[in-house]
């Protein structure tokens, strides 16, 4: 029997579209030749919903529910300076981010379908659409991209200074025009990948009087992260800064673009597979947090039990363990099963199970 070692896999955002996202608010506003010109003072008047400043009522702007068909992968970055911190004095954000980034587990998701919904009544101001969706995954898909970072999306007015721009919707799916009064709840379109996305999102950030505000701490708040909380949401939504994305089984080592795409989600490999590895794929770990891997037999058999510690942070990461086919030592048929733990001291942050048979 020969087991395969465990491989980790970091994150490969920071060097693509999400190390620049704090730019598309800029262009989708100013640079689009679809998007209509507003100065800042027509910005500020509303004639659809008045809100008082400092307690809005802001809807999450994605129809799925977070820990379970979606999650938030990237918060606001609340640094001065050129380090990067989120509200909750974690590190899931990056230097200028300037919104709220709701994630979804993959293209496959993407294609059949998320809404993104207006987070209160409003007035659409400017609208995009027409930027192809692709992941970026290098500077060249980044170059390719000028001028577009936001992707399609709209820049909404809320109504009493308030503003609130969605990015990175799926091409051919925005489905509001400029001038057009929205309730809350309106379906805008649906999360794609278009523009500065390495990943299926949707990016909002809101804004007071022209200024971004953190939707978790509100317009007053201070600087850094120990601060005085006036949440905009019209619901607590909690802070989870590490969190599963996926897991499944594959026949040959996966790699993170294959994991976006939707690749290895199959329930059933054949027998005469090269290797069976069970992968995770989950997000906001540091170093010290510890993982578990367990790969079980059908007969039940213990193939592999492996605990690791994380040597380095990593807002993204990829991990897997498996056993090789060979004629010394064959996999065999039946109901393969695995299950995951990741753990930071005695919490358990995430835990998966799946099964996968052979035949």
């Amino acid at each position: 029997m020969i087991l395969l070692s465990k491989k980790h896999i970091s994150a490969i955002f920071l060097a693509l579209g999400l190390t620049s996202l704090s730019s598309c608010a800029k262009h989708i506003a100013v640079n689009a030749p679809l998007i209509e010109a507003n100065t800042i003072a027509q910005n500020l008047v509303s004639t659809v919903v008045a809100q008082k400043p400092n307690s809005p009522q802001f809807g999450q702007p994605i129809d799925c529910t977070l820990g379970k068909d979606c999650f938030i992968l990237l918060y606001f970055d609340r640094d001065p300076g050129p380090a990067a911190v989120d509200f909750g004095c974690g590190r899931q954000t990056y230097d200028g981010h300037d919104g709220t980034d709701f994630g979804i587990p993959d293209a496959k998701a993407m294609a059949k379908g998320v809404p993104v919904i207006a987070s209160a009544a409003g007035k659409v101001l400017r609208v995009r659409d027409g930027v192809v969706d692709r992941r970026l995954q290098n500077d060249t898909d980044k170059a390719n991209i000028q001028g577009t970072e936001c992707g399609n999306g709209m820049v909404i007015d809320h109504g009493g200074g308030w503003e609130a721009q969605y990015c990175h919707l799926r091409q051919g799916s925005v489905a509001v025009k400029p001038g057009a009064p929205v309730a809350k709840g309106t379906v805008l379109g649906m999360v794609g990948n278009s523009g500065m996305a390495s990943f299926p999102h949707v990016h909002v950030t809101f804004r007071y009087l022209g200024k971004a505000v953190d939707p978790f701490v509100g317009p007053d708040a201070k600087l850094g992260c120990n601060v005085a909380r006036q949440p905009i949401w019209d619901k607590p939504l909690d802070y989870i800064s590490t969190g599963l994305i996926r897991a499944g089984f594959a026949s040959k080592p996966p790699d993170m673009n294959a994991i976006w795409q939707g690749q290895f989600a199959e329930t059933k490999l054949p027998l005469n597979s090269p290797a069976l590895l069970f992968w995770v794929q989950s997000y906001g770990v540091l170093k010290g947090d510890r993982e578990q891997y367990q790969l079980f037999a059908p007969n039940g058999e213990t193939i592999v039990n492996n605990t690791n510690e994380i040597k380095a942070p990593s807002r993204t990461w990829l991990g897997y363990i498996g056993k090789r086919n060979s004629t010394n030592s064959p996999l065999t048929p039946g109901v393969w099963r695995a299950q995951y733990r990741l753990m930071r001291g005695d919490r358990v942050l995430a835990q998966v199970k799946r099964e996968v048979e052979l035949r």
